[in-house]
């Protein structure tokens, strides 16, 4: 069975926006949550902007915390910045290799390896990072932002099943 132009360009525009999607995720998500606008492991915060100042501050980080906190995270932005720019190239490989006239597998499955291994870097890094900025706090102040951390993932969860409850899932 042969496939129309318009379900092929439909098929290479929903590869495009995944694509998409993933490079922004790997260069640390929308921008709606602080400068670097990562998440962490549990889909806790990353350190870095106004909502990184807002916890430093609930847990009475000085000053000096703050600064060597904040350069961790100024790298860790700029690493990632580098990989997500690096990852531009192998994206445009992979859409290229999908208009081809005939579907080079080998050659797209390499490419999906190598855009692997740049989420397993950034993923390292972020977590480099973390553990980074964790080491500059005390453990009572690690221990504050755990339960924080907690608090506002037992907030969602409450919102998730309230939500639910309103607009059921259809049964399947």
């Amino acid at each position: 069975m042969k496939a129309s132009s318009a379900s092929l360009r439909a098929a290479l525009a929903a590869l495009a926006l995944a694509a998409a999607g993933a490079a922004v995720a790997m260069a640390g998500g929308h921008r709606g949550h602080g400068e670097m606008g990562g998440r962490g492991p549990e889909g806790a915060p990353m350190m870095g902007g106004p909502m990184g100042a807002r916890l430093l501050d609930a847990v009475k980080a000085t000053p000096e915390q703050k600064q060597r906190i904040q350069a961790i995270h100024d790298a860790a932005r700029d690493d990632l910045r580098k990989l997500h720019e690096g990852s531009r190239d192998v994206r445009q490989q992979m859409m290229a290799a999908l208009a081809a006239p005939t579907i080079d597998t080998v050659r797209l499955e390499a490419l999906r390896k190598q855009e692997l291994a740049r989420h397993d870097q950034a993923s390292q890094r972020m977590r480099l990072a973390m553990v980074d900025a964790a080491k500059v706090l005390t453990p009572e102040q690690r221990a504050q932002l755990a339960e924080r951390g907690q608090q506002r993932r037992d907030l969602m969860e409450r919102h998730r099943r309230e939500r639910q409850a309103l607009d059921p899932a259809p049964s399947r």
